[in-house]
């Protein structure tokens, strides 16, 4: 019993000068781990007399629960000195002014397309949309694109496991969808997002659209020339903006037109942007098809339309300088900063 004694005082020495929970987790494992000291006493328990061994058991135990309480004190003393050291050093200076919240800004892709469809709406057009998983009707057929074109193949087109779904190519079904729901006259817009099998440095896989149709009695090119004029010399703010008409083939417009603008970064004297041409392209457009009209159950011989079409990242290029269309969805902080 005394050597039990003389354990415990040790055992409590060592407790009151352990000065980090390592050291206290050593002086634990020590006296009361599974060969500790006073674990190896309750082994020893055999070689007593039968009379002895429930005196001493009981007595070693209550060491072990004198040890253990003491441990549990220090433990809470040494966390609490731990804790309050953290706090002083990571301590808070609450004079120094706040970190502040800077204002987000809207992304590009969202300000073209807002622009656009603001100079529109005053010129008269009303907004359409339509679904972006589109059936080939809608996409192809009533555009008078042939069963042979190549814009329905697999390399230029997503199509779905359901085919034939697709993930529309252009925003022209809107158009579709629209003249059959409303006939004619109708003049609206068709801004959305579309896609195709491209990447590079003025393509990306998913883009974005505006496209414009007008039909109604009497309408013409020069009605056509006059409204792209309007919006573009608005949107690049340019009065003098200068624009040809390149005659060019689309399947849905007959005539059909590429449209340039006379380079607004070298006024047309040459430049790298527009490869020393002194011209930018824009956008294409045309008279709408008569068999795009018979496929929306409009009368070709009573009227007639225009169309065109935009690609709102490939302005945006050309409005804020960017060099690479793929860097507005990159999302890199850096960039999109710039338009707040």
């Amino acid at each position: 019993m005394q050597h039990l004694d003389d354990l415990i005082r040790e055992a409590h020495r060592r407790i009151d000068t352990s000065t980090t929970l390592v050291a206290l987790n050593d002086v634990r494992v020590h006296y009361l781990g599974r060969k500790g000291v006073l674990t190896e006493q309750l082994k020893s328990l055999g070689a007593l007399p039968a009379a002895e061994r429930a005196g001493a058991g009981q007595y070693i135990n209550d060491a072990k629960r004198l040890v253990n309480e003491a441990l549990d004190r220090r433990k809470q003393v040494l966390e609490q000195t731990e804790l309050d050291a953290k706090l002083t050093a990571q301590a808070l200076d609450i004079t120094l002014p706040g970190r502040g919240h800077e204002p987000g800004g809207l992304h590009p892709v969202t300000r073209l397309l807002a622009r656009v469809q603001a100079l529109f709406e005053r010129m008269g057009f009303r907004m359409e949309t339509g679904p972006e998983i589109e059936d080939e009707f809608h996409n192809f057929d009533a555009l008078n694109f042939k069963l042979d074109h190549p814009a329905r193949a697999a390399m230029d087109t997503f199509y779905l496991r359901d085919w034939p779904l697709l993930l529309r190519t252009h925003t022209s079904p809107v158009q579709i969808r629209a003249m059959l729901a409303y006939g004619a006259p109708i003049r609206v817009i068709a801004p959305g997002r579309t896609f195709r099998h491209d990447s590079d440095v003025t393509h990306t896989p998913m883009f974005h659209q505006v496209e414009g149709l007008l039909v109604d009695e009497g309408v013409s090119m020069a009605h056509l020339r006059g409204t792209l004029s309007l919006f573009l010399q608005h949107f690049f703010e340019r009065d003098d903006l200068q624009l040809r008409f390149r005659p060019s083939y689309f399947p849905f417009v007959e005539p059909g037109a590429e449209v340039d603008i006379r380079c607004i970064f070298c006024d047309g004297g040459g430049c790298r942007i527009c490869k020393q041409g002194g011209w930018l392209e824009v956008l294409g457009c045309g008279l709408v098809h008569p068999n795009v009209l018979r496929a929306c159950k409009i009368n070709p011989e009573r009227y007639t339309g225009w169309a065109f079409g935009l690609g709102v990242e490939r302005l945006g290029m050309l409005r804020y300088g960017i060099s690479d269309m793929r860097m507005n969805f990159e999302n890199d902080i850096r960039f999109l900063q710039q338009f707040r």
